[in-house]
């Protein structure tokens, strides 16, 4: 699931990176890019637990800007460790303070934090925000038990991707929470926002309302009270009131709460991460999937328009082709050749010769470089208007999509735009194919003719009668062509022998066998437009475009990894730590 997550993650950034700034998306989706980072911390957390279930208390301090986070942090760790400034923005990165725990435990804390760069705290640089400090306190704290104790960045300041993701992995990694803020800034929408979305890791939860005056404590603790009951459904935390002392400009902790955070460290139960962990994932995810699904609802909606065209092409195909009285020639052809299966024994070399004499013109013509071109047949010219009708008609109603279908308006246009990119090549490759197929399925006209005459061969009576016919009108063809000079394209100047033998052949007795092979002929060739023009190309083709939208475009999900991702979600504790 971690791979999972991080490649959402990976996605929405690029998503975002490509929309319009005025977009109304851009919102959204950072949110949830948010929430993406925050879940993908936690489940490295639940990573951390199963490699090192001994890995010490976290416990970290957050808060927005000026809340005096880092001097509660120095007053609670009883010492100067964390630096503080009049400054806004002063503490830029996560600093961890290791109390009465050596640094040796939390050597798995670097697997935890992945790219970000453990560094010590004097190495600390504002110019680079991937990194992070861990160091041993010296000094103990009547305060605080044995734990890391973490001073983080102002949750609400804006600043690079990577101060952000440390902020949130600091807070992700925390057993117990302490939100520090002000009574200037308890009401700010970023303090609400934070608590709510981390709501679903279940932690312990402390706030201190620092730089009070007297005889304001009830009026904003009551205040924080009503604001957390809106942003959150479950207990409201205990709060501490730190007033501040002018002498040392610093928060004062009441005596009475000095073992507040030892018995905060009881309610904390890392056994049940795992149970929290699924529980953040079942409240982002259907909105992290949102738009992914609606790709595939696009995706699934294009292959329907594709399949409906595909389906109306093949009708075309056998209305105008297959079906027509005068266009199909297909069994023709096949009893062209069966012609030829007919020829005398001993007279057709006579006859060969004969008709190389006749065509010598011909012949002679492309000796000479004169290419004659052989003009495509019927189905040829049929198959290439009924291809180019498919793609004209998908690109009609792909604008009509971009205009009706709001949601995913973007996809559609992308989509519309490859199409006219690549209708041309599409077409081609397809009229390709159409050569191909006329080529190929000759083979298939001779089988025809090769059957018809293994048939006929039972009968010698019709054999015999058919050769008869095949001889003396394929003599009157030829003498036809003396009259006019020879210059036929072709020796194949037969229709007087092609009307006596489809005569002869209906009249005897294979005559309904012939009426079998043909509908046999027909149907094979239907199968075969269908499946190798219509399908493997056309279909396959339409079917690729939307893998070709820019990845800058699209999430580029599919159904599959989406469904194994839902699979590992719907599993138990340890089933959805890695997919």
């Amino acid at each position: 699931m971690l791979e999972f997550i991080q490649l959402l993650n990976l996605r929405y950034q690029a998503i975002i990176a490509n929309l319009k700034e005025n977009d109304p998306q851009i919102t959204l989706f950072q949110q949830r890019l948010e929430q993406l980072i925050f879940t993908e911390a936690f489940i490295r957390k639940g990573v951390l637990l199963e490699s090192s279930p001994e890995t010490p208390l976290q416990i970290a301090i957050i808060g927005p800007t000026q809340a005096g986070k880092s001097s509660v942090a120095n007053l609670v760790l009883n010492s100067k460790l964390a630096g503080v400034s009049p400054l806004a923005g002063y503490t830029v990165h996560p600093q961890g303070f290791c109390h009465q725990v050596s640094l040796q435990k939390c050597f798995d804390l670097q697997n935890y934090f992945g790219r970000f760069q453990q560094l010590k705290l004097s190495e600390l640089s504002s110019e680079r925000h991937d990194c992070y400090s861990l160091s041993e306190a010296e000094i103990e704290s009547d305060f605080l038990p044995p734990c890391v104790f973490w001073d983080t960045p102002d949750f609400d300041s804006i600043d690079s991707e990577d101060y952000r993701e440390g902020v949130i992995r600091t807070i992700a990694l925390a057993d117990i929470v302490i939100l520090v803020v002000s009574k200037e800034k308890y009401a700010d929408q970023s303090v609400w926002e934070m608590m709510s979305t981390i709501e679903s890791f279940h932690q312990t939860t402390l706030i201190c309302v620092n730089k009070l005056t007297e005889g304001t404590e009830e009026l904003i603790i009551n205040s924080l009270q009503q604001k957390w009951l809106q942003a959150r459904q479950d207990k409201f935390p205990h709060v501490i009131p730190l007033h501040f002392q002018k002498q040392t400009a610093a928060p004062v902790w009441p005596d009475s709460e000095i073992k507040r955070i030892f018995q905060l460290q009881k309610a904390v139960s890392k056994k049940k991460h795992f149970e929290y962990q699924h529980d953040v994932l079942n409240k982002y995810w259907h909105s992290w999937l949102e738009p992914i699904v609606a790709e595939h609802e696009a995706l699934k909606l294009w292959e329907q328009l594709v399949d409906k065209q595909v389906e109306q092409a093949v009708e075309d195909y056998q209305r105008d082709y297959l079906n027509h009285p005068h266009y199909y020639d297909t069994f023709q052809n096949a009893l062209i050749e069966l012609l030829n299966l007919l020829e005398v024994p001993g007279i057709s070399r006579v006859l060969t010769k004969t008709r190389r004499a006749l065509t010598w013109p011909v012949r002679k013509m492309v000796q000479l470089g004169k290419e004659l071109t052989v003009p495509k047949s019927q189905e040829q010219d049929l198959l290439n208007q009924i291809g180019e009708h498919l793609v004209i008609s998908l690109a009609d109603q792909l604008l009509e999509k971009i205009d009706s279908d709001t949601k995913q308006h973007k996809w559609w246009k992308d989509n519309y735009c490859i199409l006219r990119q690549k209708k041309e090549l599409i077409l081609n490759e397809y009229q390709q194919s159409v050569d191909n197929y006329c080529i190929s399925f000759q083979q298939d006209v001779d089988a025809t003719a090769n059957r018809l005459y293994n048939k006929l061969s039972e009968q010698p009576v019709v054999l015999n009668s058919l050769r008869a016919t095949r001889l003396s009108t394929d003599a009157a063809a030829m003498a036809l062509m003396i009259t006019t000079g020879g210059i036929g394209v072709h020796d194949l100047v037969i229709t007087p022998a092609m009307l006596s033998m489809t005569s002869l052949l209906a009249e005897s007795a294979v005559g309904s066998y012939m009426g079998t092979v043909e509908a046999e002929l027909k149907q094979l060739q239907l199968e075969t437009v269908k499946n190798d023009l219509f399908v493997a190309s056309l279909k396959q083709s339409l079917y690729e475009l939307p893998e070709q939208i820019s990845d800058k475009s699209r999430f580029n999900i599919s159904p599959e990894l989406l469904k194994k991702a839902e699979q590992q979600r719907n599993e138990k504790k340890h089933g959805i730590r890695l997919l």
